[in-house]
């Protein structure tokens, strides 16, 4: 990323210095506090995974499962299990972790949905040695997520929460949404799941014809009961860019979903 593109990004934020200085304090923050605010690390994963944690708790589980697709160097994975150490001590709730990774690199292409304009085959390589002597608790899952995922599906996980994709491909992106699939007591009836390739740049051009865009559409399309929907309670709030990536799949026929988990009024 070259710094005059830094430099306009930092320009053109919506509350730069306010940013850049809660940051600076976020290790005397209360935790939510930080994450509303932006000033956590990686606040989004943060995000998913509290309101995850909350909604587990809210239906009685004690544990809960939240899936990374796209480890890459494990960066996101890292900053989840140290998110995780908050989450549990606020929540009371029990966190999992799976990262989902090919560990070689993004493949070939497939078509024009895969963005080859922007996406080559081998960025991203995972050094897989060296992240599995960092990770303190998360389960990296090696492997095409065609193959990896069907295979999940057969194990009862604690119910996922929370998912956080990061793929990049259509290709890819569709095929994790075979997550969905799992057996219904292995995940609640609405996961909270972040989008890192819904918004780019002037050179990626995010849209519905392609990416991960292109993929929920079509899921939404094929599902009459299941919709990945974007959330709508930040309006009014101080506009972050990945408030607008953070969607919900709500599986209408759950035997849960119509539980109340609200404040009584």
């Amino acid at each position: 990323m070259s710094l005059r593109y830094r430099v306009q990004r930092f320009l053109t934020h919506p509350a730069p210095l306010r940013t850049v200085v809660l940051r600076s304090l976020r290790r005397l923050l209360p935790y939510e506090f930080s994450v509303i605010t932006s000033a956590a690390e990686r606040p989004h994963y943060g995000y998913c995974l509290l309101q995850g944690a909350r909604l587990a708790r809210c239906l009685g589980h004690r544990s809960m499962s939240a899936i990374e697709f796209g480890v890459a160097a494990g960066q996101g994975l890292l900053a989840l299990e140290r998110h995780a150490v908050h989450v549990e001590r606020l929540t009371g709730v029990k966190i999992d972790l799976y990262g989902f990774d090919s560990t070689y690199g993004l493949p070939q292409p497939k078509d024009y949905r895969d963005l080859p304009y922007h996406w080559q085959q081998g960025l991203f390589l995972t050094d897989r040695e060296a992240l599995k002597r960092r990770l303190t608790r998360a389960t990296l899952v090696e492997g095409d997520v065609s193959e990896t995922v069907p295979q999940f599906l057969n194990t009862t996980p604690a119910p996922i929460g929370a998912i956080f994709h990061d793929l990049d491909f259509y290709s890819s992106t569709a095929a994790a949404f075979g997550i969905f699939d799992i057996a219904e007591g292995c995940r609640l009836p609405r996961i909270f799941n972040y989008f890192d390739d819904v918004a780019g740049n002037e050179m990626v051009l995010c849209n519905e014809h392609t990416g991960e865009l292109l993929a929920i559409q079509e899921y939404n399309a094929c599902h009459k009961q299941q919709k990945l929907a974007q959330i709508r309670y930040f309006q009014g709030s101080v506009p972050f860019k990945w408030h607008a990536q953070v969607y919900i799949h709500h599986d209408f026929t759950h035997s849960d979903y119509c539980v109340f988990v609200s404040e009584p009024a």
